[in-house]
């Protein structure tokens, strides 16, 4: 073993657990303690305006720029008295992260000195420059204006010394240039359409809520071992290594004893992300070694997202205070499950009904139906445009890899609902039908209480599977902003709400009573949508080809999954529901085009260096003192010993010079390859020769590489094995 990784590896070993300060209360008692919440609000704003506010956020009243001084004046002070000295709005833009820049509350005080303050105007709207986050073309690089803009709706915090203040970011010339603006608008959309179809069933719903419940998986990987592959550090993925022998075969890591390290930074990240109002729950070992998973109690969609966002950033910084890095890339290791980050997803109503779970009478179960039909019409309307929301060059590397969803967008729901449809499809009547609940089930074990069995079971190949009293989109990747796919499905699901309720009334005014009319539209969407359904194995062969016949989106080039954004019904579904404009989808997708080549270009330079600098060094040393060993037998030997003990030497010497040779040949191939595709212009043309060309490269010279590691003395390779990085405790 190289000197400098023997070192790395074995202050791996020796780490100890850090200690983890524990507050003396119970999580209750110090939950959202760094949050301006409904609590604190009402402590520090005066009564007026603390009804105007919570009228903003609960029932979205147009903000009143006229209270916005008191508001900001009640922030500062809570913020001040927590020790924050600056403030900062905190924006999302199209880089999959977020953004913040830091102002101090002080000001000149007229008198030489120097004052803490904080004005409505500054609460509300910031400048930040929108030249250098990505666009897409909307701005030159000398038109810098932009605008970042409060979200009362998501409640403003405190980190370390800095109040952040969540906000929406857009360009001069009013085009979002963020994913929370386009989300908010999708939301709103979903919340007005599915309050019109529940006025069918109770007028007195006023407003109807999307969830989200997102389950984070991530990697822990030693600092240590981080920084000693340079492919991990620049790239957030292992570009070669071999499989150790020992890896998620015999599934002892799932849900088995978390590591003590693990439980210390899991016990630390769960202290903090509570402190912010995040409410985590769970937490457990995934499938992988060293992979892990948390996951909170559901919230409401606009909130969810921004508090994924969060805990991915605290994630990174208390990873660090523990002698780890998390890794959140989709598939950071080969051979080993990847990462992804479900998206738990239902709609619910102010007077407590939760539109996708089963009810007790008929006619609620009419209602369940009808939210369950819809959601499926919009799943198979846009079934290529979901799958565009997920897709990334990261993300890529995951589904369809037998172990995510496939990149086919299906959707699943169980025996006892598909017979539902079934029979709903094929009835001549129009009864309202029953939904049984959960049915028990006794073991012949005494001291075991009757079970309760869900009315589906879970298929984890299906990527939009019906889970209970939800959807669960089972193909957002562990890196992403939820709020990709949460614009997409929740415009879809407005868009079909309102075709449905268009179609509902029009049977109405024609005489048809409401509940026959209602059935009868269910009734025609169940059959249109049937092509969506798959209960099977989507990790077939045959599903692929059956998707195919159905018309369901096959493709599979991340660059060419993006033009579902642009197709004449994405656009419409956008602009019809004032979501999105042409011109901003067209933005966007410059932005992901752009994204994918540069992320190939990047792992491919990275690639090339490694391979010129650690595997072809390392390999040629090798080699020359297999040389070296040949030529000195001779010297020691008869001639007929020498051919005999020489052989296994000239054997491996030879499989050496062909890895080096391909490995050499191809990574100049791929040096050429860039060059040429580089000189294209056309963003998607230039990201389409990536994946056709470059990417496929790395993975063929990746080949080699991982057989020259089974081949080079181990003492002599640099780079941390794949049996280091994986099991450090």
């Amino acid at each position: 073993m190289s000197t400098l990784r023997f070192k790395v590896v074995e202050k791996a070993f020796q780490t100890k657990p850090v200690e983890v300060n524990t507050p003396k209360e119970r999580p209750s008692e110090y939950f959202g303690k760094y949050v301006f919440n409904r609590e604190k609000m009402f402590k520090y704003l005066p009564s007026s305006v603390y009804a105007k506010l919570v009228d903003v956020m609960d029932n979205g009243a147009t903000l009143d720029r006229s209270m916005a001084d008191a508001v900001a004046e009640g922030m500062k002070r809570w913020a001040t008295e927590l020790g924050a000295t600056h403030y900062t709005h905190w924006f999302q833009p199209l880089t999959e992260g977020t953004a913040e820049k830091h102002d101090s509350f002080v000001e000149h005080d007229g008198k030489g000195g120097m004052m803490e303050e904080f004005s409505g105007k500054l609460l509300v709207q910031q400048e930040p420059d929108a030249s250098s986050f990505p666009n897409g073309g909307i701005r030159n690089t000398f038109e810098a204006r932009g605008y970042s803009a409060w979200d009362p709706s998501s409640p403003v915090f405190v980190v370390d010394d800095t109040l952040c203040i969540p906000t929406v970011f857009i360009a001069y010339t009013g085009e979002s240039l963020d994913y929370k603006a386009p989300l908010l608008k999708a939301l709103r959309a979903v919340n007005k359409a599915a309050v019109d179809v529940c006025h069918y069933f109770d007028p007195d719903v006023r407003k109807v809520s999307a969830y989200l419940g997102w389950e984070q998986e991530y990697f822990l990987i030693d600092e240590g071992l981080y920084a000693a592959r340079p492919d991990l550090l620049l790239t957030g993925r292992t570009l070669m290594g071999h499989e150790a022998s020992k890896n998620q075969q015999l599934e002892d890591h799932y849900f088995g004893a978390i590591p003590s390290r693990v439980a210390a930074f899991m016990k630390d990240l769960e202290i903090q992300a509570l402190e912010l109002g995040i409410p985590v729950k769970t937490r457990h070992n995934e499938v992988a070694p060293n992979q892990f998973e948390l996951a909170p109690i559901y919230e409401e969609c606009n909130l969810a997202v921004d508090h994924n966002m969060l805990i991915m950033s605290l994630m990174r910084k208390v990873a660090r205070n523990h002698g780890f890095r998390v890794l959140l890339h989709e598939k950071p290791f080969k051979g080993v499950n990847g990462s992804g980050k479900h998206n738990n997803w239902s709609l619910g109503t102010d007077t407590g009904i939760l539109l996708m779970a089963p009810g007790k009478t008929p006619e609620e179960n009419l209602r369940f139906i009808t939210f369950i039909v819809n959601t499926l019409m919009a799943v198979y309307r846009h079934n290529g445009l979901l799958k565009a929301s997920i897709m990334s060059a990261t993300n890529a590397h995951r589904l369809g890899a037998n172990e995510a969803p496939p990149a086919i967008i299906s959707s699943f729901l169980g025996t006892q609902l598909s017979k539902v449809l079934d029979h709903m499809e094929d009835s001549a009547t129009d009864e309202l039908v029953s939904l049984g609940g959960k049915h028990g089930m006794k073991l012949d074990i005494p001291q075991i209480p009757e079970l309760l069995i869900d009315n589906t079971d879970r298929n984890r190949t299906s990527p939009f599977a019906f889970t209970g009293n939800r959807f669960e989109f089972r193909a957002v990747g562990s890196e992403a902003n939820c709020a990709s796919a949460m614009i997409a499905l929740n415009t879809a699901v407005a868009e079909q709400l309102t075709e449905f309720k268009q179609k509902v009334d029009a049977l109405i005014e024609q005489g048809e009573p409401k509940i026959p009319a209602i059935i009868q539209v269910v009734r025609e969407y169940i059959k249109l949508s049937k092509p969506i359904r798959f209960d099977g194995n989507g990790y077939s062969e045959e599903w692929k080809e059956e998707a195919a016949r159905r018309g369901l989106d096959c493709e599979t080039s991340c660059p060419v999954i993006f033009d579902q954004y642009l197709t004449p019904e994405s656009i419409s579904m956008f602009e019809s529901e004032g979501v999105m404009t042409k011109k901003e989808l067209e933005a966007r997708n410059e932005v992901k085009w752009e994204t994918y080549t540069k992320k190939i270009q990047i792992e491919a330079r990275v690639l090339g260096d490694l391979v010129m600098n650690h595997i072809v060094p390392v390999a040629i040393e090798y080699q020359s003192k297999l040389i070296d060993n040949v030529f000195k037998m001779k010297g020691l030997f008869p001639d007929e010993e020498v051919s005999e003990l020489s052989a296994e030497n000239l054997a491996i010497i030879r499989k050496i010079s062909g890895h080096t040779s391909y490995i050499k040949e191809h990574v100049d191939e791929m040096v050429n390859a860039r060059k040429v595709a580089n000189k294209i212009t056309d963003e998607r043309e230039k990201a389409i020769a990536y994946h056709d060309h470059i990417a496929p490269m790395l993975e063929q010279i990746r080949y080699h590489i991982d057989k020259l590691e089974l081949i080079v003395d181990d003492q002599m390779w640099t780079l941390p094995k794949y049996r280091e990085l994986l099991f450090i405790r």
